[in-house]
C-alpha cells in the first residue's frame, strides 16, 4: 500500500460531535459524548502507522471522550455535513473550502503547514529574462506594466482549471481588466475561449500525461521556446532546475538567471480546517482546535540524553516529559508525518487563509457552477 498523503487523506476528514454531555454545546443527534472523524480510508493498512485510527485515538485521549472513524466518499459530502450539522469540522482542499466559505457561510479554524512552514504557496507568471515582460518588471518604471505585455503571447498552463496554472492567474488578469471574458459568464468552459482570446491561439492547455502537463511541463514549455509565459507556483523553477546536484535538474532547464518571476498573483491556501459557526459553539471548537494543535508539541526522540540518563519515547516540549511506554506511532510528530503529511497544524482565520485565493477565483466565469457540479452539492 502506498501512503495516502494529506491531499488525498485529509481532504476527506471530518469530525462530528454531539455536544450534550460532550463539550458544552446544545445539539443532540443521538451520539451523546462521541466524536466522529470521517475519512476516505483503505480497507486495510499494510503499514499500521498510516491508519487514521491513530489520530482518532490521540484526540480521544486529549478530549477525554470517545472518538471513532467512518468513511466518506467526496469533498462535497464534507460541505453537506457541515451545512446540515451532521459534522462539526472538516479538513478539505482550497477549492471545496472556498465553496463552503463563500456559498454556505462556513469558516476556517486552522490549517496545515507546507514543508517550508507556510500555509500557502504563491502563484506567479514566469518569463524568460530576455523578454520584454521581464524588462518591464525590472526597470523600476511604474509606467511599464509586465502584465499588459502578456496579451497576445503564448501561455503555458499546467492543465485545465489548475489553481496556480490557470485559475489564479486568469482570475487576476480578468479582475484587473487585462483580459475580457469571452462567452457565457456562467459557464466555466468560457475560460478556454477567454484564454485563447487574450493570449495566442497556441496557448498550451495540456491534458494529463502529455509533455507540458503539470508544473514542470509549464516551465518546460517556457524553457524550450514553445511559450512566452508559464504559470506555476513560486517554488517550481527551483524544484526542477536548482537542485544541489546538477544531474538532478531537468535536461530542459535554462540557467536560473534566465528565469524571472513577475509579481505574485496571490496565495493558494493549504488544507484548512473548516467549521459551521451556526452549529459549533465557541467552547467546543476551541477545545477541538486545542487538541489538534497539541499534536505539534510532541516529538519522538531516540537516545535522548538528560540529567545523566538516556531516553527513547514521545517528548512533550510543553511539559518536558518523555513517554517511554506508548507506541511510537501514537506520538504527535509521527501522526503529523504518517497520517496528516504535514510538519504542523496552525491557527488561521477565514480571511487570512482564503481571502487572496477567493479574490482571484471569484472572477472566473462559471466557477461556482463548476465546483457545485464537481462536489455534487445540491442547491
Amino acid at each position: 500500500m502506498t501512503r495516502m498523503g494529506m491531499a488525498a487523506l485529509m481532504t476527506m476528514m471530518m469530525i462530528s460531535c454531539v455536544f450534550t454531555g460532550c463539550l458544552g454545546g446544545e445539539e443532540d443527534n443521538g451520539r451523546d459524548g462521541e466524536l466522529i472523524i470521517a475519512f476516505e480510508v483503505q480497507a486495510d493498512y499494510e503499514n499500521i502507522d498510516e491508519n487514521p485510527q491513530l489520530l482518532a485515538d490521540y484526540l480521544s485521549e486529549k478530549l477525554n471522550y470517545d472518538v471513532s472513524i467512518y468513511s466518506v466518499d467526496s469533498e462535497g459530502a464534507m460541505i453537506e455535513a457541515l451545512r446540515f450539522g451532521n459534522a462539526d469540522i472538516a479538513i478539505m482542499d482550497g477549492g471545496s473550502a472556498w465553496v463552503g466559505w463563500q456559498q454556505y457561510d462556513l469558516d476556517v479554524l486552522g490549517a496545515d503547514q507546507k514543508s517550508d512552514g507556510r500555509t500557502y504557496y504563491e502563484a506567479h507568471a514566469w518569463v524568460r529574462a530576455d523578454s520584454e515582460m521581464a524588462a518591464a518588471h525590472l526597470d523600476d518604471d511604474p509606467y511599464t506594466d509586465p502584465f499588459a505585455l502578456l496579451s497576445g503571447k503564448t501561455s503555458c498552463h499546467t492543465g485545465w482549471l489548475k489553481s496556480a496554472g490557470m485559475l489564479m492567474p486568469m482570475g487576476f488578469l480578468i479582475g484587473h481588466g487585462y483580459a475580457n471574458v469571452i462567452g457565457d459568464p456562467n459557464d466555466v468552459e468560457t475560460l478556454r475561449n477567454t484564454i485563447l482570446g487574450h493570449f495566442s491561439d497556441n496557448a498550451s492547455i495540456p491534458e494529463s500525461g502529455t509533455p507540458y502537463y503539470g508544473y514542470g511541463g509549464a516551465v518546460k514549455c517556457l524553457s524550450d521556446g514553445t511559450g512566452d509565459v508559464a504559470f506555476a507556483k513560486d517554488s517550481t523553477v527551483d524544484s526542477y532546475c536548482n537542485n544541489d546536484a546538477p544531474e538532478d535538474n531537468e535536461d530542459w532547464c535554462l540557467g536560473m538567471d534566465e528565469y524571472v518571476a513577475l509579481p505574485a498573483f496571490g496565495k493558494a491556501p493549504s488544507h484548512p480546517v473548516m467549521y459551521n459557526p451556526s452549529m459549533l459553539d465557541v467552547q467546543t471548537r476551541t477545545a477541538i482546535l486545542n487538541a489538534l494543535m497539541s499534536i505539534n508539541y510532541e516529538t519522538y526522540v531516540e537516545n535522548y540524553s538528560a540529567m545523566g540518563n538516556t531516553y527513547t519515547g514521545c517528548y512533550d516540549i510543553t511539559t518536558h516529559v518523555i513517554d517511554e511506554t506508548s507506541p511510537r506511532n501514537s506520538c504527535g510528530s509521527e501522526i503529523l508525518a504518517n497520517i496528516l503529511n504535514t510538519p504542523a497544524l496552525v491557527r488561521v482565520t477565514s480571511q487570512e487563509h482564503l481571502g487572496s485565493y477567493s479574490d482571484l477565483i471569484s472572477n472566473i466565469p462559471g466557477i461556482s457552477n463548476y465546483f457545485g457540479d464537481k462536489f455534487g452539492i445540491d442547491g
